[in-house]
């Protein structure tokens, strides 16, 4: 996104005298997040109807090397700077400061908790899965019992839809709709079974989506 639009799109007045609140989001998924994304725009429902949230998927034309939770967070963070800026120079308000979003997995990546470390610093909100973003898409159908071993594919294989679906990656409005509530209520009793002092990045299996749906997208359930 070219600066300048960043600084049109702040400047724009409020609309029908709602609140208007800009998300960015990065994801590590080209497929899955976004589509899982493009759903919650269309069926979401909204917490506070006087908010309007626009969300944009800042990185859908990134490559796969662009796409390493590190990267996703430096990208981020540089961004969240910008915005910053540019909402301080338009005089917004605190609560209509854009946000910046990255969702990304634990997986079988490196410098995990560099990257959430530089992303506490930089103001850029992470939603986190162990071992990947399928966590979240199975607890719409049931608790994840047990560990995956850091196996994304044990998570994926566990989806009841996966065998018979030619493409497994895309979210489909029939696989999640009307199922936040339990998605959310089973993630909470999943992750509540790790101990704090246990490191994020060994919290197997753990999923925090549900934060980005109702703290950055300003959705109660869909």
């Amino acid at each position: 996104m070219a600066r300048t639009r960043g600084k049109d799109t702040l400047a724009r007045p409020k609309r029908g005298g709602k609140r208007r609140r800009i998300v960015h989001v990065f994801t590590e998924g080209a497929v899955t997040e976004p589509s899982y994304i493009d759903i919650l725009k269309t069926h979401g429902k909204p917490a506070d109807g006087s908010v309007v949230v626009e969300v944009h998927v800042a990185n859908l034309k990134a490559p796969g090397s662009q796409r390493k939770p590190i990267a996703l967070v430096e990208a981020g963070v540089k961004l969240m700077a910008e915005l910053k800026r540019d909402a301080k120079r338009a005089k917004l308000a605190p609560e209509e400061w854009p946000q910046v979003w990255c969702l990304f997995d634990r997986d079988e990546h490196d410098r995990i908790e560099t990257a959430l470390a530089q992303a506490r610093k930089g103001d850029v909100n992470v939603a986190f899965s162990h071992p990947c973003f399928e966590v979240w898409r199975l607890l719409h159908y049931k608790a994840a019992t047990g560990t995956f071993d850091g196996v994304c594919g044990s998570a994926a294989g566990r989806l009841p839809f996966a065998a018979a679906d030619p493409s497994p990656k895309l979210v489909r409005e029939d696989q999640i709709r009307t199922r936040y509530l339990d998605a959310k209520s089973r993630a909470q009793a999943m992750n509540d079974q790790h101990p704090d002092h246990k490191p994020l990045v060994n919290r197997d299996p753990y999923t925090d989506v549900w934060k980005f749906v109702e703290n950055g997208m300003g959705i109660a359930t869909y």
